[in-house]
C-alpha cells in the first residue's frame, strides 16, 4: 500500500475535536522542509524587525526599554499553537503601547497587570463568543483613534529627535514645552535623528520606484540595482532543492546559468511548484532571483552569468540560490548604523549622542503579576489598582482585538501567559503581519524562530543596545505612526456620508487630550446616531382607497411611538378619512412594545372610525402577532390583495383574518376594551 500523502496525514488525527481547539494540529502532520525553509526566512525577518521596534514602544508606553523585548516573545510561541492565520504576528505595537501609557501611569507593575487582566476579557469574550461587542466600534471612530494616535505618538517622539529632557506627555503641555524650550536642541541628536528619518524614507522610496535591471544591461549595473534593492530590504540565502522547493507571495525571475531566457515562478501557496522546467533533470545551479512586479520573460542570451555562487548540485537535485527581498531589514540597518555612529564617538572619548543606556542582560523571571504594589503610605491593594486603570480595562482588550476578534482566544492566551514574563499588552502588528506576509511564510511556526531571536537578543545582545542613540528608535517609531494618518478619511465621508463625520472629529480632537476620551465619546457618538436611525426609521406613505404605510427598515421599540404618530396624523389629515394598511416587507422581528404600541395604535384609529390591517407580513412577525391576539387583526398577503378586499374597512369581512378576538392574554387589560 503507497504511503499516505502529506494531506492524509494530516488527516489522521484521532481526535478531531482537539483539531479544532488546538490549531497546531491542522498543519504540524503535515508540515514539510519546504515549508520550514520559507518558515525561517519570515520568523528571521520579522525579528530584524520586532527588536528595534519592541525597544522603540517601549518608550511609547513610558516603561523601560527592557519591557518591550519582553512583550515581544511570548505572543510569538503561544500563536503557534492556537493561531488559525499564518500570517499574524503578536506582540507590542504603537497603538497598544500609547494606551499603556495612559492606563499604566509609567509603572511596570500596572503595565503587567493590565495585560493579565486584559488576556482574561480577551479570553472570556472568545469562549462566550462576545465578538459582535466590538461590531459597536464603527470605522470612522477607529480612524479618527488611529490618525490622532499616529499624531500624538509621532509629535512624542520629537523631543528624543531634538534631544530634550523633561518633556511632559499630555500632548498640549508636550507641543507648548517643545516649541518653548527648542532652542536647547542638541546638535547631535538632532542631525542624527533627521538623518536616520532621511534614510527610512528614502528606502522605502526608492524600494518601491527603483526600476529594476533589465537583464541584458551590463552585470555592473545590475549589481548595483541588487545592492541597492537588498539595503533597501534586507537579504538572506538559502540553497535549497528548485523541484521541492514552495515559492513566496511574490513573482519571482530566475537567472539561470546555460539558460536563453528568465523564467517566472508565478505566486502560489508554498509547498507547490506552479511551473515545470523543461528538462527539470538537467536544471541548472540558479545564480540569481530578483524581485519582479508582473510575469514576464528575456532573452539573456548576451547577458553576463555571474561566476557560480554555489557548489554544484547532484544531477538531477537542481539547487538554487535564494536572494529573499522583504521591508524587515529597514529598521534594523538604520539602528546598527547610528549604534556604530555612537560607538564611534565613544571610543573618541566625546557623545554629543543622548543613548538608550544600560539594559538588564537575561531573560525575564517566569511567575505571577503582582496584584499589589507598595508606596510610600502602605501597599495599594488589587482593586485599588483596577479602580485606577478604570476603563482602561474595557478599552485596551477591545482595542487590541479589532478584525482580529476571530483568534481573541489566542490573543487572551497570549496575554495571560506574556504577563508572566513582565510584558504589557500585546496585539496583532499590521505592519509585522504584512512583513511575515511578503516574506513566504508558510505557517504559525515562523513565529517560533523570531521569538527565539528576541530572547537570544535577551541574552546576549542587551550590552550592545547601550549605544543606540534615542534620535534613531525615535526615527523607527515615527516612520512606523506616519502612515496610520489617513487624511482621506475627511474627504471621503464628507463626499459619501457628512453625518459620519461626526463620530470622526470627535474621536479625532479628544483623543488629544486624553485617548481615552476620545474612543469613548467616539463610541457613544456613533450609539446615538445608530440609536436615532432605529427610533426615527424611514416611513412612506402612498395614497390609495386606503393609505399603505411602509417602514423602510426593522421597526423596534424606540421606534413605535415615532410611527403611530405618523400613522394617525396622516390617517386623520386624509380628505376623506381613509384606513391603514402596514406594510411590514422590512421587519424581520418586533418585540412586546411593538406589540402593545400597534394596539394602541388600533385603538386610536378605532375611535375615529378607520381600522389598520397588516399585508406582507413574515413568519416570526406572524407568529408574535398571532400569539398577542389583537382584536380585529387582519393580514393580508400582500399590498395588492388589501386594496382588492376594499383597503380592509372596519368590521368588514372583504378577506378573513387570520385572527380577530376581543381579549388579549399578552397586552394590558386597559388597552383593549
Amino acid at each position: 500500500m503507497a504511503a499516505p500523502g502529506p494531506r492524509q496525514r494530516g488527516q489522521s488525527c484521532p481526535c478531531p475535536g482537539l483539531r479544532t481547539r488546538l490549531p497546531v494540529l491542522r498543519w504540524l502532520p503535515r508540515y514539510s522542509l519546504a515549508w520550514l525553509q520559507l518558515d525561517l526566512i519570515a520568523g528571521l525577518t520579522v525579528g530584524l524587525t520586532v527588536v528595534p521596534q519592541a525597544l522603540a514602544y517601549a518608550e511609547v508606553a513610558g516603561l523601560p526599554l527592557q519591557y518591550g523585548l519582553y512583550s515581544s516573545f511570548m505572543g510569538c510561541f503561544v500563536y503557534c499553537f492556537l493561531g488559525t492565520a499564518k500570517d499574524v504576528t503578536l506582540g507590542p505595537t504603537a497603538i497598544m503601547s500609547l494606551l499603556v501609557s495612559s492606563y499604566a501611569f509609567h509603572e511596570p507593575v500596572y503595565a503587567i497587570l493590565l495585560a493579565f487582566l486584559s488576556g482574561c476579557i480577551q479570553l472570556a469574550m472568545g469562549l462566550l463568543h462576545l465578538g459582535f461587542l466590538l461590531d459597536f466600534i464603527s470605522s470612522p471612530v477607529i480612524k479618527g483613534f488611529t490618525s490622532a494616535a499616529s499624531i500624538t505618538i509621532s509629535f512624542n517622539q520629537v523631543k528624543n529627535i531634538l534631544g530634550l529632557q523633561g518633556i511632559p506627555r499630555q500632548f498640549f503641555l508636550q507641543v507648548y514645552e517643545t516649541l518653548r524650550r527648542i532652542g536647547e536642541t542638541r546638535a547631535g541628536d538632532a542631525v542624527l535623528g533627521l538623518a536616520c528619518l532621511a534614510a527610512l524614507a528614502g528606502l522605502r522610496v526608492m524600494k518601491s520606484r527603483l526600476p529594476r535591471a533589465a537583464p541584458a544591461e551590463p552585470l555592473a549595473v545590475r549589481a548595483s540595482y541588487l545592492i541597492v534593492w537588498t539595503s533597501a530590504t534586507g537579504a538572506l540565502a538559502i540553497p535549497c532543492p528548485l523541484s521541492s522547493r514552495g515559492h513566496p507571495s511574490w513573482g519571482l525571475v530566475s537567472l539561470g546559468q546555460g539558460r536563453d531566457s528568465l523564467k517566472v515562478v508565478k505566486p502560489r501557496w508554498a509547498g507547490a511548484e506552479t511551473w515545470r522546467w523543461v528538462g527539470e533533470d538537467k536544471v541548472p545551479r540558479m545564480v540569481l532571483l530578483l524581485c519582479m512586479p508582473l510575469p514576464k520573460a528575456w532573452e539573456t542570451s548576451a547577458a553576463q552569468v555571474p561566476p557560480p555562487a554555489i557548489p554544484p548540485a547532484p544531477p538531477g537535485s537542481g539547487q538554487v540560490f535564494t536572494v529573499a527581498l522583504s521591508a524587515a531589514a529597514c529598521n534594523a540597518l538604520v539602528v546598527l548604523f547610528a549604534g556604530l555612529v555612537a560607538y564611534s564617538f565613544q571610543v573618541m572619548g566625546s557623545q554629543p549622542l543622548t543613548l538608550t543606556g544600560s539594559i538588564p542582560q537575561g531573560l525575564p523571571a517566569f511567575r505571577l503579576p503582582r496584584f499589589s504594589v507598595a508606596a510610600p503610605n502602605g501597599t495599594v491593594p488589587f482593586w485599588s489598582m483596577v479602580e485606577d486603570m478604570g476603563v482602561g480595562l474595557a478599552v485596551v482588550p477591545l482595542m487590541g482585538l479589532l478584525e482580529t476578534v476571530a483568534i481573541a482566544k489566542a490573543f487572551g492566551f497570549a496575554n495571560i501567559l506574556g504577563s508572566f514574563v513582565s510584558s504589557y499588552p500585546i496585539t496583532g502588528s499590521f505592519g509585522r503581519t504584512a512583513v511575515n506576509a511578503q516574506s513566504g511564510v508558510c505557517t504559525p511556526a515562523g513565529g517560533l524562530v523570531t521569538g527565539t531571536l528576541v530572547l537570544l537578543s535577551l541574552a546576549y545582545l542587551t550590552s550592545l543596545f547601550y549605544y543606540i542613540p534615542k534620535a534613531a528608535l525615535a526615527a523607527v517609531i515615527i516612520s512606523a505612526v506616519v502612515p496610520m494618518f489617513d487624511a482621506g478619511i475627511f474627504r471621503t465621508l464628507w463626499r459619501v456620508k457628512r453625518l459620519d463625520l461626526v463620530p470622526l472629529c470627535v474621536t479625532f480632537l479628544l483623543c488629544f487630550w486624553e485617548v481615552q476620551y476620545g474612543i469613548v465619546a467616539g463610541v457613544l457618538v456613533s450609539g446615538i446616531l445608530l440609536l436615532y436611525s432605529i427610533a426615527r426609521p424611514p416611513i412612506k406613505v402612498s395614497e390609495g382607497d386606503a393609505l399603505l404605510v411602509q417602514p423602510g427598515s426593522s421597526l423596534h421599540f424606540p421606534a413605535i411611538e415615532y410611527l403611530r404618530d405618523v400613522v394617525c396624523s396622516r390617517a386623520l389629515a386624509a380628505s376623506p378619512s381613509r384606513s391603514i394598511v402596514l406594510d411590514c416587507c422590512h421587519i424581520s422581528s418586533i418585540d412586546y412594545t411593538v406589540v402593545v404600541g400597534l394596539a394602541e395604535l388600533q385603538q386610536e384609529l378605532r375611535k375615529h372610525g378607520l381600522s389598520l390591517a397588516f399585508c406582507s407580513l413574515q413568519d416570526p412577525v406572524l407568529q408574535v402577532l398571532l400569539s398577542a391576539d389583537l382584536e380585529g387583526f387582519q393580514h393580508f398577503p400582500s399590498w395588492e390583495e388589501a386594496e382588492r378586499c376594499g383597503g380592509a374597512e372596519p368590521g368588514g369581512s372583504g378577506a378573513a383574518p387570520f385572527a380577530s378576538t376581543s381579549e388579549s392574554s399578552l397586552l394590558p387589560a386597559g388597552l383593549i376594551q
